[in-house]
């Protein structure tokens, strides 16, 4: 795979001065996928290193098989505060400038800061038919595949739509994966998380069904910590549109600490699930746990992954890790799965673990890391795609 980017595109606001990103990785059958993202301080480089990583994730859910056929890897980003009175504009603003590509080859959708209601709504003001209207030629029916979605989208869950749930299901069975395969009972394990949104809130739910004990939890506010273990259910209805837990409905037995105190938790896996670059080089020394499970994107920077890794703690990438949500959507689309819960948690927990498995054995059998070795099987799936549909 090629170090450059195919496309890179700058924008600024011509209202508020706001800067804004689009990279394009690569194409596949001309059209690529990848969300939107808006945070203060997003660079050109962050985007660039994320559509990197939707590349892989694409390529890594390759199934000759499938109707899905992954795409290639893009993102855009916007340094914005999503709080900012202005945000909204500046969103509309930025899809109408991007429109042109959006149109023709780029698909997109809610990412950190960003909800699907908003993409959808800002999308729907720029004059656009869906987010993800680049990849309506590609289908049989291009009526039923929409209805497939929309329906998709309407399936909620003990009040969660299906599409917020169905990403940290994907996360939750690879940390369920590399307990099996290290012979490590669900009872008792116990999970510090950073970021209680869509992933970070599913992730929990998901574990503490399985029987783990979420310990740990950090959002806006600090780190909510109760070494017996968090009220899950009641934290998640309790917190807000950003994640952020009303401390009102903690229990006694539970505690607030530092935002930062979720690093050091006693716990076996930890799970960053909200920024990138989390982790750097300095405080993974706070870190004991004996596996990193990265559902949010880049949060791991690489030295200190090589830090980590050299003291015995695993990273499990988050291109396999929290690539069920993108996935998830095309699977739907193309016709995989059908709108209903129990088969979309069913195909992804199918797909994770075998995912998971194939990176692990990966790993083992070329003497490298878990990163190195998804990255391995990327590329291999990636020249496979490329065979069968050529490079563009």
């Amino acid at each position: 795979m090629s170090s450059a980017p195919l496309l890179s595109v700058d924008w600024t606001d011509h209202v508020t001065g706001r800067r804004g990103h689009l990279v394009v990785d690569r194409l596949v059958r001309g059209v690529a996928s990848g969300g939107l993202r808006m945070r203060p301080g997003c660079t050109r480089a962050e985007v660039a290193g994320l559509a990197r990583g939707m590349t892989m994730k694409e390529a890594l859910h390759y199934d000759p098989e499938a109707r899905y056929v992954p795409l290639g890897g893009a993102k855009g980003g916007i340094d914005c505060d999503p709080r900012d009175p202005d945000a909204y504009g500046v969103l509309v603003r930025y899809l109408l400038a991007m429109r042109p590509f959006v149109e023709r080859f780029w698909t997109t959708g809610e990412d950190l800061g960003l909800t699907q209601d908003l993409v959808d709504r800002a999308a729907a003001e720029a004059g656009l038919v869906s987010s993800v209207q680049a990849v309506f030629p590609l289908l049989d029916d291009e009526a039923e595949a929409r209805q497939r979605l929309a329906d998709a989208f309407a399936v909620e869950v003990d009040g969660i739509g299906l599409d917020a749930l169905v990403g940290g299901c994907g996360v939750a069975e690879s940390v369920l994966a590399v307990l099996d395969r290290a012979g490590e009972p669900y009872a008792g394990a116990r999970v510090a998380l950073q970021g209680f949104g869509t992933m970070g809130g599913a992730t929990a739910l998901f574990l503490d069904r399985a029987g783990l004990r979420i310990t740990a939890v950090a959002d806006e506010r600090g780190t909510i910590v109760n070494p017996a273990g968090l009220d899950v259910p009641a934290l998640l209805a309790a917190r807000d549109a950003y994640g952020t837990v009303n401390r009102g409905a903690l229990r006694p037995g539970d505690r607030e600490e530092a935002g930062y105190a979720w690093l050091s938790a006693d716990v076996d896996v930890l799970v960053p699930a909200a920024v990138s670059y989390a982790v750097d080089a300095g405080n993974q020394a706070w870190i004991t746990a004996r596996w990193i499970v990265e559902a949010a994107n880049m949060p791991v920077l690489p030295e200190a992954e090589e830090l980590l890794t050299a003291r015995g703690v695993t990273v499990l990438p988050d291109v396999v890790v929290n690539s069920g949500t993108n996935a998830w959507w095309w699977w739907t689309i193309f016709g995989d799965v059908r709108a209903d819960a129990d088969e979309a948690f069913a195909y992804t927990r199918k797909s994770l673990r075998e995912l998971v498995g194939d990176m692990l054995d990966r790993a083992d059998k070329d003497g490298t890391t878990p990163r190195a070795a998804a990255h391995a099987l990327a590329e291999d799936r990636m020249a496979a795609i490329a065979e069968r549909y050529g490079w563009y």
